[in-house]
């Protein structure tokens, strides 16, 4: 198992993964971080041999509640099981925000053709597509429109969204969505070195 650590950098927290990426992916990761309220989360994450992701597990907690979701894939189509105790919506209120989703999705042929999940805030996730696509061996300057089940933390709500990713060269790739825009560098085998604004992998 590889041992991952990212600080991220649009707000206060870090992420821990250890993966297996010997055949397909096989990851378990902490994600802690301070908004819209602080909160941990803590994931399983799998794919097949070909890097199409076949199931996430995922649990967040704060003070005063916690949310469960399980996601599993095959083929594109999706089925979401979640649970919830505690009130999110109450502890979001108190800091001064608006409520959450609820979790998982009341549709999910929404999601049908999504073969990558994304995280909120984990640059581990922007590896799926990548190695899936094979972009850190492409040729530069092809764009592929990839569409994800956004999972949003901490509510762990999924929702549908389209993404683009342009291998660049030299251990870079171009992710972009319908409002922004960012050069991941990425090592060797896909996972993400430095995500300008978002998180920066710490090394020794």
């Amino acid at each position: 198992m590889r041992s991952l650590f990212w600080e991220r950098r649009d707000t206060t927290g870090t992420e821990h993964a250890l993966v297996d990426a010997r055949d397909g992916l096989r990851a378990s990761g902490t994600a802690l971080a301070v908004d819209p309220i602080p909160y941990t989360a803590r994931y399983e994450l799998r794919t097949d041999s070909s890097w199409v992701t076949t199931s996430l597990e995922v649990t967040t907690e704060g003070g005063g509640w916690s949310r469960t979701l399980r996601l599993t894939g095959e083929g594109g189509r999706w089925r979401a099981a979640t649970a919830e105790q505690g009130d999110l919506d109450a502890a979001l209120a108190a800091s001064g925000h608006a409520g959450a989703g609820l979790p998982g999705t009341d549709d999910p042929d929404l999601l049908v053709g999504a073969y990558d999940v994304d995280l909120t805030g984990s640059p581990l996730t922007n590896t799926l597509p990548i190695r899936r696509l094979g972009l850190t061996g492409a040729e530069p300057g092809v764009a592929h429109r990839v569409s994800v089940a956004w999972v949003r933390l901490p509510s762990l709500e999924v929702i549908q969204a389209d993404q683009i990713y342009t291998a660049l060269g030299d251990g870079r790739v171009r992710f972009a969505s319908e409002t922004f825009s960012a050069d991941l560098v990425v090592d060797d085998d896909g996972f993400v070195l430095d995500y300008p604004g978002l998180a920066r992998a710490f090394s020794r």
